[in-house]
């Protein structure tokens, strides 16, 4: 894997990956958490397209979290036209 500065050079330990951020999981920069009413979902996907961080994937045609991934920043819940989406604090494992 190459890692790079903003110059091109090689840059040890540094967490900048060109091309995808899936190899840092920053998940646990969360202090809330979104979480879903399944219930009362739609299935409009709003909640996925605008998550800036790609942290909402679908899964059997339903939305799921992956928190590997979230951030916690709401716009999820923000976007939910049927606000069934609640941002809870995030418990310390």
């Amino acid at each position: 894997m190459l890692r790079l500065t903003a110059r091109g050079k090689e840059a040890r330990g540094a967490p900048v990956v060109l091309g995808t951020s899936k190899p840092v999981k920053t998940g646990s920069w969360r202090i809330l958490k979104p979480i879903f009413d399944q219930e009362r979902c739609s299935g409009c996907l709003t909640c996925w397209k605008f998550c800036p961080d790609v942290a909402i994937e679908i899964k059997e045609e339903r939305p799921r979290v992956n928190y590997d991934f979230c951030k916690g920043c709401g716009i999820c819940a923000n976007e939910c036209p049927k606000k069934c989406i609640k941002m809870v604090r995030q418990e310390l494992e």
